[in-house]
């Protein structure tokens, strides 16, 4: 079978390497038709690995909200990176929609904007987004999906190339690909990769507040938008 990326068929599974974006396993199910039994489902290629444990540099980013951060503060933040929200009417990058794990961008930030105060509860003194994108291209996002939280942009790579993130290439732009960190008190205490899917990112992230413990608890900064 030929894909826009390299096929290893093996027994009951299919094993990809999908260039820059992810290694991902296509599961398949015997009883169903050829044509609609693949269900991809992403592994973790050991990109992030080094970040565990990693204390942060203090690295400054611009935020939404016109504000600087920097993340080696005190207090629990919770970082989601993601490639890239389109504009209001579409106009996704030529092949977006062939690279897998590139989707999903907005419906992640509405998922984490609905949890919001969830996340305040179980102790995030901060959330943000985090990806390559300008400010006032974040911005339109920021504000037209009436996010509580501030966007950070590191379109200079600084932090993605001093924290050695995974990237990758698309129409010409230098993209995160989507992970979420832990950050406490300047230390990455835990990582979320792949995430797949996007929407659900934020109940991950639930799931591991509540059951590890956060020693430091600050009130949840950013907007004071809704949802």
């Amino acid at each position: 079978m030929l894909y826009a990326y390299s096929v290893l068929w093996c027994a009951g599974t299919e094993t990809v390497a999908f260039g820059p974006i992810v290694t991902f396993r296509a599961e398949i199910a015997d009883d169903s038709p050829r044509n609609d039994r693949i269900e991809l489902v992403p592994q973790d290629d050991g990109a992030v690995k080094h970040l565990l444990e990693m204390e942060v540099p203090r690295i400054a980013l611009q935020a939404t909200d016109g504000t600087t951060v920097d993340l080696c503060g005190p207090g629990l933040s919770v970082v989601y990176a993601y490639p890239r929200t389109s504009p209001p009417g579409g106009n996704a990058l030529d092949g977006w929609d062939a690279i897998f794990g590139a989707r999903g961008c907005t419906t992640q930030s509405c998922a984490f904007c609905d949890h919001f105060a969830e996340l305040k509860a179980l102790g995030a003194s901060d959330l943000f987004g985090l990806s390559t994108q300008t400010t006032e291209y974040q911005r339109e996002a920021a504000e037209r999906l009436h996010l509580p939280f501030p966007l950070l942009s590191d379109h200079s790579l600084r932090l993605a190339s001093a924290f050695g993130l995974p990237m990758f290439q698309a129409s010409g732009l230098t993209l995160l690909r989507r992970l979420t960190m832990i950050i406490q008190a300047g230390v990455i205490r835990h990582v979320f990769y792949p995430v797949h899917p996007p929407e659900k990112n934020a109940d991950a992230v639930i799931s591991w507040l509540k059951t590890n413990v956060v020693v430091e608890k600050g009130p949840m900064t950013g907007w004071g938008g809704f949802c």
